[in-house]
């Protein structure tokens, strides 16, 4: 499946900002969610063909959405890439268990992120 459509959760507008444009002069198109409530609500309004998931956000964070998107018939099946501050190898390990397919840490670069998006495509 070809990758086309990204939705990025994080609460930087900064990350956000960053990210989206890196993706966006890549050719994909880009959705924002700055929490879960708002991730949920962007995956029901269109089904991304990937996520893109910060990891320390108010309220539920990336770990704990990420193990409850990949546990939903509905949106198991769509890759997440865990992109965080997160750099130790415990962190690592625990988002791949919670079902993340990558993990990617910041500052992001542009070329490592564009590769695992390819492997994952």
């Amino acid at each position: 499946m070809a990758i086309k459509k990204i939705l990025v959760v994080d609460d930087s507008k900064t990350e956000l900002m960053y990210l989206t444009d890196i993706l966006v002069k890549n050719g994909f198109a880009v959705r924002t969610a700055e929490n879960a409530e708002d991730a949920f609500r962007r995956l029901v309004e269109e089904k991304p063909d990937l996520i893109l998931m910060d990891v320390v956000m108010p309220g539920q964070n990336g770990f704990q959405l990420t193990r409850a998107i990949t546990r939903d018939p509905l949106y198991a099946g769509i890759p997440i890439v865990m992109c965080t501050s997160k750099n130790q190898e415990t962190d690592r390990v625990w988002g791949m268990r919670q079902g993340a397919k990558d993990y990617i840490t910041k500052p992001v670069d542009e070329n490592e992120l564009m590769s695992k998006i390819k492997a994952l495509g």
